[in-house]
């Protein structure tokens, strides 16, 4: 008796618990941004003749402001960056993306191969995956969906790949220096607040165990 109650309560148990899936929804990757990219690591990096294959040390999680998954991927869909980013146009023509993005209900969308460089985050590109979270706005906060999707999925690439670290976009700024940062440009820098404090220390208590490296206490230089 006691093994078919402990049975049923397994049973149960695995019931309750949420499946972890990925649905692919790629963006384009064509020749035209596989030129782009490599440009970009040549010239914000110095990496010449580089692969568009990164090595991921690092998982930097994002929100995107923009208020549904369907408007963020048409965001992300096209090679070539928009003209309503002019503060960063100038670095590259390269259009912005990310390799995962989180719906506000927790679905997570794969917009592209794990390892291919998307431009998400200045100076680490070259070995950060990227994860947009849909929102992030007061009328749109980031949901407790996203906050568990997200600890899923650093589970997930942290089983695959040697992660070091996983930092807010908000904390990018601590790795100037850093032996990972390879931003050539020390005037190419902007300020950002996502996807904030709140759901880094709620991503964080879920990732706890993983032993991640602690952010850098201050810059290298």
């Amino acid at each position: 008796m006691n093994k078919l109650l402990s049975f049923i309560l397994l049973m149960m148990l695995l019931a309750c618990k949420a499946p972890f899936s990925i649905i692919d929804k790629p963006v384009t990757f064509n020749e035209e941004r596989i030129q782009l990219t490599k440009e970009y690591l040549q010239n914000r990096y110095a990496l010449k003749g580089a692969s568009i294959i990164i090595a991921p040390k690092m998982i930097v999680l994002h929100h995107t402001v923009v208020p549904t998954f369907e408007k963020t991927f048409e965001v992300f869909y096209p090679p070539n960056l928009a003209n309503w980013r002019p503060e960063i146009a100038n670095a590259s023509g390269l259009n912005v993306s990310s390799q995962f993005v989180v719906d506000r209900d927790g679905t997570i969308y794969r917009l592209m191969p794990e390892t291919y460089m998307a431009r998400h985050v200045i100076g680490l590109n070259h070995c950060a995956i990227g994860v947009e979270n849909v929102g992030g706005t007061p009328e749109l906060p980031l949901t407790k969906a996203q906050v568990k999707a997200n600890i899923q999925l650093v589970h997930y690439l942290a089983e695959k790949y040697p992660i070091e670290y996983v930092i807010g976009h908000h904390e990018y700024l601590v790795f100037e220096g850093h032996k990972l940062w390879l931003e050539v440009d020390e005037n190419y820098r902007t300020l950002k607040n996502d996807p904030g404090e709140d759901f880094m220390v709620r991503v964080r208590k879920g990732i706890k165990r993983l032993n991640f490296k602690p952010l850098p206490e201050t810059n290298f230089k």
